[in-house]
């Protein structure tokens, strides 16, 4: 299933993600971390993949439609528990 949202949007998510995320979502996926980093916006193809992003020029750093969600609903999951974990502190 695919998603739309702003580049802006991608990249917010990517940067609120706790150390170490990046590593987590490559090893329960299998997949590189440059594959992980290139699906926020990276560009590294000699040791990632294309993760199936579409960047299209608009406001708030432009149009981004993910072809598969699997990457940003693990990162949406690990931002909730990190949250939660930290409210109960």
């Amino acid at each position: 299933m695919s998603k739309t949202i702003t580049f802006n949007e991608l990249r917010r998510l990517k940067d609120s993600l706790p150390d170490g995320s990046t590593h987590r979502i490559a090893d329960e996926l299998n997949v590189t971390v440059q594959t992980v980093r290139n699906y926020f916006g990276g560009v590294n193809y000699q040791y990632g993949k294309n993760a199936g992003l579409h960047i299209q020029p608009g406001p708030d750093g432009g149009i981004v439609v993910l072809d598969d969600t699997t990457i940003y609903d693990m990162a949406v999951k690990i931002l909730e528990e990190h949250n939660a974990a930290n409210e109960n502190k």
